[in-house]
């Protein structure tokens, strides 16, 4: 995906980034470092080694995407099949781009799902990356991981961002009905006592529709890649979020001035560029989600 700066939204103007922090007011806060699906420029995208190496770095928060497999285990995985992209077949093959959704999750137990390999090919659109054997973890496996390495590093403990992969077009195909797809995850969660270091994210409103009811003290994130308007948004989700975490292309000072009013943390993704991070950084958000934390954190 072709890097570009601030887009405006519909009928905002696009601000000059020299023209951008006297839109807001000054903060000497510098925002959290969310690890996108760990530190996707540095490791394989959503897997241990990936987690381990953004704890390393110092972020805040790792960011990771979560399905279910056919046996109901919560998988760590960004897509409910075998990417062509970065997974090989058990037998060590590149999987074919038209197959790959046939290598779909929710149909593989885990015990399957770990034997294709997600490490070891590097991802096209990140050259820094550097591979590793890796399988696609299930949640706890992650978590336990982090939970110890955050003791032997002695900091403050990690948080977590964990997305909720859902659309109403896989329903049946590649994911059970939101209701028992967000029952899992939140027994899950409730499992590994992570629930009040977790804000959860979902650009399917129904599960933080549903979120809102069976988790209420739970931070909810709505995650926005389109320019609908933020009113329309909020409107069809029935309800103000805790964050809001919008294409960071979209971002205008007029739509962080709104979120600020209404008390709403702003949380864009996936800023990658140190000219981008700067720009952002002038709208003063809670939080960015960068595939190199390595690079915001040098901004600090």
């Amino acid at each position: 995906m072709r890097r570009r700066g601030l887009r405006k939204q519909r009928g905002q103007r696009t601000a000059a980034p020299a023209t951008l922090t006297p839109m807001l007011p000054e903060s000497t806060r510098f925002p959290e470092v969310h690890g996108h699906r760990g530190c996707r420029g540095l490791r394989p995208e959503n897997t241990v080694p990936a987690f381990r190496e953004a704890l390393r770095l110092g972020v805040d928060a790792v960011e990771l995407d979560v399905v279910i497999s056919a046996d109901r285990q919560v998988v760590v995985s960004h897509e409910p099949w075998m990417s062509a992209a970065i997974c090989r077949l058990p037998s060590g093959a590149p999987i074919r781009p038209a197959e790959a959704r046939q290598h779909n999750l929710y149909q593989l137990p885990y015990a399957r799902i770990r034997e294709y390999d997600c490490g070891r090919t590097r991802h096209p659109g990140f050259p820094e990356q550097q591979p590793a054997p890796a399988a696609k973890p299930l949640l706890r496996e992650v978590v336990a991981d982090l939970e110890i390495l955050t003791q032997q590093l002695g900091r403050p403990p990690v948080k977590y961002s964990i997305e909720i992969k859902s659309e109403p077009a896989h329903e049946g195909q590649f994911q059970p009905p939101p209701a028992e797809l967000l029952a899992l995850v939140l027994a899950e969660l409730q499992a590994l006592q992570i629930l009040p270091r977790t804000t959860l994210l979902c650009f399917d409103k129904r599960i933080l529709q549903l979120a809102r009811f069976e988790a209420p003290t739970l931070p909810l994130c709505l995650l926005i890649e389109d320019e609908l308007p933020l009113a329309a948004h909020l409107t069809a989700l029935g309800f103000t979020p805790a964050v809001v975490g919008p294409n960071f292309r979209l971002l205008t000072p007029a739509l962080a001035a709104a979120l600020a009013t209404q008390h709403i943390r702003l949380v864009p993704w996936t800023v990658n560029e140190p000219t981008d991070m700067r720009a952002v950084l002038a709208l003063n958000p809670w939080a960015i989600t960068t595939d190199y934390p390595n690079r915001l954190l040098a901004l600090r």
